[in-house]
C-alpha cells in the first residue's frame, strides 16, 4: 500500500487544444474478503455519494468465510446499490483489482478499499479532478485514524515523517501535485489500455509498480491534497509487522523488474538493519562500536519521542498514547528492513508468474508496457 508519494512539480492543466473525455460513468473496483466490519460503511459511503452520473460498484471476494457477503447483499439492498460480485480465488488484491477492470465500462475506475472510509464527494471530486488535469490516475491523501488505543497510535506513527508510509510532504499543499506514486486511485481506462493490469508476483507493492508502468507509458499521476481518506490501520503490533514485512519484502522485485531504486527512503530501514546488525557483531570486540552502537540507538530513540510527540501534538491526540507510539516505529523499520532483506535473497518468480496467469497480456497495447 505504500503512498510514497515524492512530489516533482503542481500538476498541470490538459495543453491548449486537448479535448479530455468527459466522465459520465464510474465504476467502483472493491477487493473484499473477511471484512463484516468494514463493508456496511463502505456500500453506506458509496450510497451517499452525489456524483450525478451512473456509478458501477464491482466486488470482487476472496472467499470471505465471515459474513462479508451477507453483510455486502443486504446493505446494498437497503441502499438501492447494484452489486456485481466477483470471485477472487487466490486470494491477491492484484488479482481481484484485475477482475474488476475487466467488468468495468465506466470512464473512472475508482479503487475502494474496505478499511477505508469516503466522504461524500469523493466520487464528483476525482472525477472532476481527472477532467481538469487529463492524468491517467487521481488519488487523494490517506489520512490514517483508530478508534482503539493501538489503532490510533498506529495512525499516529503512519501520519509521521519518520516512520509512517501514509505520511506525504504534499499533504498540506493547497492544490494538485504531480507524484510518483499514490495508493487506492482513480484510473482512466487508457492507464490499463497502454500499461496493462496489475502485476499479482509483486503483490503488496502492485500499486507502485503499476504506476512506474503508467509513467513510463506516458500518463501522469496526481494527487490531491485536498481530498482525504479515512483508513484504519493494523490495530496489532503483531498485525504491523506482518503488514510491514510483506511492504518490504516485495519491494526488490518492483526494483529488479524495472531495474531502479523506487526512492532513496525506501532504502533507510534496511540500510538501518545492517548498521544495527555490524555494530553489534563488531562490538563483541571492539569498545568503539559498542560506543557507536549505543549512540546510534540513542539518537534513533530520541528521534522517536521528539517525532511521535510532534504528531502527538498537531493531531490533538492522548499523551498516553506515546510510549505505544514510540514502540510502533521500530516495528515499522525492522518489519520493512528485515522484509527487504530477505526478498532479495529470494529468486525471481515474476516472469513465470505473468506467463501462468496472463493478466499483463490484457489490455497492454503500448510496446513499452512495463512487463519486463
Amino acid at each position: 500500500m505504500g503512498q510514497e508519494a515524492e512530489g516533482r512539480r503542481r500538476a498541470k492543466a490538459p495543453t491548449a487544444g486537448h479535448v479530455t473525455q468527459r466522465i459520465s460513468r464510474i465504476s467502483i473496483a472493491i477487493p473484499m474478503f473477511n471484512e463484516e466490519r468494514n463493508i456496511v460503511g463502505v456500500v453506506e459511503d458509496i450510497a451517499a455519494q452525489d456524483f450525478r452520473g451512473a456509478v458501477e460498484v464491482l466486488v470482487a471476494d476472496g472467499g470471505s468465510t465471515d459474513r462479508s457477503r451477507e453483510l455486502l447483499r443486504h446493505a446494498a439492498e437497503k441502499e438501492g446499490l447494484e452489486v456485481k460480485l466477483l470471485e477472487n480465488p487466490k486470494r491477491v488484491v492484484a488479482h481481484a483489482l484485475n477482475a474488476c477492470v475487466r467488468e468495468a465500462t465506466g470512464d473512472l475506475i475508482v479503487r475502494v478499499d474496505c478499511r477505508s472510509r469516503y466522504p461524500s464527494d469523493y466520487l464528483r471530486r476525482l472525477a472532476a479532478r481527472a477532467e481538469e488535469t487529463d492524468a491517467w490516475n487521481v488519488a487523494p491523501v490517506l489520512e490514517a485514524i483508530g478508534e482503539t488505543p493501538m489503532e490510533r497510535a498506529v495512525a499516529c506513527a503512519m501520519d509521521s515523517p519518520f516512520g509512517g508510509i501514509a505520511w506525504t510532504r504534499h499533504a498540506a499543499a493547497g492544490e494538485p501535485r504531480e507524484v510518483d506514486t499514490v495508493y487506492i486511485g482513480a484510473y482512466r481506462p487508457i492507464a490499463f489500455e497502454k500499461a496493462g493490469l496489475f502485476d499479482p508476483s509483486v503483490v503488496d507493492n502492485h500499486d507502485e509498480d503499476f504506476n512506474v508502468r503508467v509513467r513510463r507509458a506516458g500518463g501522469r499521476i496526481v494527487l490531491d491534497p485536498t481530498l482525504r481518506v479515512r483508513y484504519t490501520p493494523a490495530g496489532s503490533f503483531r498485525g504491523v509487522f506482518a503488514r510491514y514485512f510483506a511492504y518490504g519484502f516485495y519491494k526488490p522485485a518492483v526494483m529488479r523488474k524495472h531495474r531502479q531504486v523506487m526512492s532513496a527512503r525506501s532504502l533507510v530501514p534496511s540500510t538501518f538493519l545492517a548498521s544495527l546488525a555490524a555494530l553489534v557483531v563488531a562490538s563483541v570486540r571492539f569498545r568503539g562500536a559498542r560506543r557507536l552502537l549505543a549512540a546510534e540507538l540513542g539518537l534513533y530513540s530520541a528521534a522517536g519521542l521528539a517525532f511521535g510527540a510532534a504528531t502527538i501534538r498537531r493531531r490533538r491526540e492522548s499523551w498516553v498514547l506515546l510510549p505505544r507510539l514510540v514502540a510502533v516505529f521500530p516495528t515499522f523499520h525492522l518489519a520493512y528492513g528485515i522484509g527487504m532483506v530477505v526478498g532479495w535473497l529470494q529468486p525471481r518468480r515474476g516472469s513465470r508468474h505473468e506467463a501462468e496467469t496472463g493478466d499483463l497480456a490484457d489490455f497492454t497495447t503500448s510496446a513499452d508496457s512495463g512487463t519486463g
